[in-house]
C-alpha cells in the first residue's frame, strides 16, 4: 500500500499593465524619433488615426495602410537604416497583437537607435509580455497545457531570459508532463536568477529542477538538483524527502537511508506536513515483494531437469524451492521493516504536532499494519474515525486492528458498519490552509444499491492545539444508489491547520 502525501497547490497569478496602451488616443515615443521620410511619417499618421478614431471600418482602413506604407518604407523606400521605421512598424505589429512581428521590429529599431531602449520596453512589457503571460496564466490554471506552453513562448520571445516566464513556461511543461522540456527551464531559470533580489525565484527553480528531473527518471541528476538546494536551504524537509526519493530510486539504498535518519532526527523542529510527506517517502523507499511464485517455479524447473524422479525427490525438490520463496520473503520483510519503524517516527512526530491530522493518522495506522503492531494500531485508528467517521477505509483499519489482536467480533462490527450501515461515503479529496482561512472539499458517494436521504455534514477547521477555529455545513441531497456529489467549502479565520466532521 502506497501512503497519501499531503498535497500543495502552486498559485499562478496575472499581472496588471502598467498602460493599456492605445485606447482612444495616439501614445508618442518617449525617445527623439523622427520619421525623416514621408513614407514612415504617413505611416505614423494612418498609426495615429486609427488609434483615436471612434469607427471600426475606418480604424482597419488605417492600420492598413499603415502596413502598407511602413513595409514599403523598409523594402522598397531605402528606409531599412531608418530606426524610426522599424519603430512605428513595430507599433503596427503590437496593435495586431503579432508578437514575432513587433519583437523583429523593435529589435532592428533599438539596434539603430539605442536611445529608444526604454520607450521599447515599455511596449514590449505592457502591450507583448503582459498580454501573453496573463493569456498563459489563463490557459495553465485552465490546465489546458499545450495553449499555455505556446503562449509563454511568446512572451519569453519578448523578454528573453525572463525569471518569471521561464518558471511559469517551465510549470507548464512539467504540469503537461513533459518533464525533460520542464527541467531544461527550470535550469534557465535557476541560471537567470543569479541577483540577491531573486534568491527566492533560483530557490525554488532548483527544487523543481529536482522534481522535473525525478519525473524524468533522471534520479543521479534528480540527486545532485537536491542536493545543490540543501545547499541553499540546508534541513529543508521536503528537499531531503524527495531527494531520499531520488536516491532510493538509483539503487543507493544506503545513502538514502541516511537521509531519511536527517529528517527523522530534526523531526520535532520540522513542521508537521513536511515531516508526515516525509514518512510518505520512507515508507514507500521500502523494497518491494518478490515475485516467490515465479522464484519457486524457476528453481523446480531447474532441479528437475529431464531426468524421471521419484516421489521422494520431488519432494525434496519442492520443500528445497519453497524455503528459496520465503527466504526471499524474509530478507524483503527484514529489509522493509527498517523503512516502517523509521517512517512510523516520522509519522509519530508529524501527529504529536498535529494531533487531528487525517493524512498522519491514517498513514501511521498503516505502518503501524505493516509492522504488525495491533496495540499502537488501534490507538491510532480509533483516532482517525473520530477524525473521518464516514469513509470506508478509515474504518477497515479498525477492523485490521481488531483482527490482529483476535478480537473477531470487534472486528466484524467495524466491517458490517463500512460495508452496510454508512448512509453514504465521505472522501476528502482537497485541503488548503491559508492564512486567513482554509478550504476542503471531497465527494460523497452512496455505495449502496437503495437511494439515500439528504443529510447535513459538519466541518470544523481546527488550529494546532484542536481548536475549533470555524465550522461550516455541508448539505449533501438525496443520492440514487451509486451516485455521486462533490461538494467544497470554506471558512474565514487564522491558524488552521486540519478538519474533522461528523453527520448532524
Amino acid at each position: 500500500m502506497r501512503l497519501q502525501l499531503i498535497s500543495r497547490f502552486l498559485a499562478v497569478f496575472a499581472l496588471t499593465p502598467v498602460l493599456a496602451a492605445g485606447q482612444g488616443r495616439w501614445v508618442a515615443p518617449k525617445c527623439d524619433l523622427k520619421p525623416g521620410h514621408f513614407l514612415v511619417n504617413s505611416g505614423l499618421l494612418y498609426l495615429k488615426n486609427a488609434a483615436e478614431t471612434r469607427f471600426d471600418d475606418q480604424r482597419e482602413k488605417d492600420l492598413r495602410d499603415a502596413q502598407r506604407t511602413l513595409v514599403q518604407a523598409v523594402s522598397t523606400g531605402g528606409q531599412d537604416k531608418n530606426p524610426a521605421a522599424w519603430y512605428y512598424l513595430a507599433r503596427y505589429y503590437v496593435v495586431r497583437s503579432d508578437v514575432p512581428g513587433a519583437d523583429s521590429s523593435f529589435r532592428k529599431a533599438e539596434t539603430l537607435m539605442p536611445g529608444c531602449h526604454d520607450d521599447i520596453a515599455f511596449w514590449r512589457r505592457n502591450s507583448l509580455w503582459v498580454p501573453s503571460f496573463n493569456a498563459g496564466v489563463t490557459a495553465l490554471n485552465a490546465q489546458n497545457y499545450d495553449s499555455a506552453i505556446v503562449l509563454f513562448r511568446q512572451a519569453l520571445l519578448v523578454f528573453d531570459g525572463d525569471a518569471q516566464t521561464l518558471t511559469t513556461l517551465a510549470t507548464a511543461f512539467f504540469n503537461g508532463a513533459k518533464y525533460d522540456s520542464a527541467a531544461f527551464y527550470f535550469r534557465r531559470t535557476a541560471q537567470v536568477a543569479s541577483d540577491p533580489k531573486d534568491s527566492s525565484v533560483r530557490r525554488d527553480a532548483v527544487f523543481n529542477l529536482g522534481n522535473a528531473l525525478f519525473m524524468a527518471q533522471q534520479n543521479d541528476s534528480a540527486a545532485a538538483a537536491y542536493q545543490e538546494y540543501l545547499k541553499l536551504v540546508p534541513n529543508d524537509a521536503q528537499a531531503l524527502a524527495r531527494l531520499g526519493d531520488a536516491l532510493t530510486a538509483a539503487g543507493k539504498k544506503d545513502s538514502a537511508f541516511s537521509v531519511f535518519k536527517t529528517i527523522v532526527a530534526h523531526a520535532d523542529s520540522i513542521d508537521p506536513v513536511s515531516v508526515i510527506n516525509a514518512g510518505v517517502s520512507i515508507y514507500n523507499a521500502a523494497p518491494g515483494y518478490p515475485d516467490t511464485s515465479a522464484m519457486t517455479a524457476s528453481c523446480r524447473n531447474e532441479r528437475r531437469g529431464t531426468r524421471t524422479l521419484t516421489a521422494v525427490q520431488r519432494r525434496a525438490i519442492t520443500v528445497s524451492c519453497d524455503s528459496v520463496g520465503m527466504n526471499a520473503m524474509k530478507t524483503r520483510n527484514d529489509a522493509a521493516r527498517e523503512n516502517y519503524q523509521l517512517a512510523a517516527q516520522a509519522f509519530d512526530a508529524g501527529v504529536r504536532h498535529s494531533p487531528q491530522s487525517r493524512d498522519g493518522l491514517y498513514n501511521l495506522s498503516n505502518t503501524y499494519l505493516a509492522l504488525r503492531d495491533p496495540d499502537k494500531m488501534l490507538v491510532m485508528a480509533q483516532r482517525l474515525i473520530l477524525v473521518d467517521p464516514m469513509n470506508r477505509a478509515s474504518l477497515r483499519l479498525v477492523a485490521q486492528a481488531w483482527q490482529l489482536k483476535g478480537k473477531n467480533d470487534s472486528a466484524l462490527y467495524y466491517v458490517t458498519i463500512a460495508d452496510s450501515l454508512l448512509p453514504v461515503e465521505v472522501s476528502i479529496g482537497s485541503f488548503t490552509p491559508g492564512d486567513q482561512g482554509a478550504s476542503i472539499g471531497g465527494l460523497v458517494t452512496n455505495y449502496h444499491d437503495k437511494g439515500s436521504a439528504p443529510l447535513k455534514l459538519v466541518f470544523e477547521f481546527l488550529g494546532a492545539q484542536g481548536n475549533v477555529v470555524a465550522t461550516q455545513s455541508v448539505d449533501v441531497p438525496a443520492l440514487d444508489g451509486g451516485g455521486t456529489n462533490q461538494f467544497q467549502t470554506r471558512a474565514i479565520g487564522t491558524g488552521v491547520v486540519a478538519w474533522r466532521y461528523h453527520k448532524e
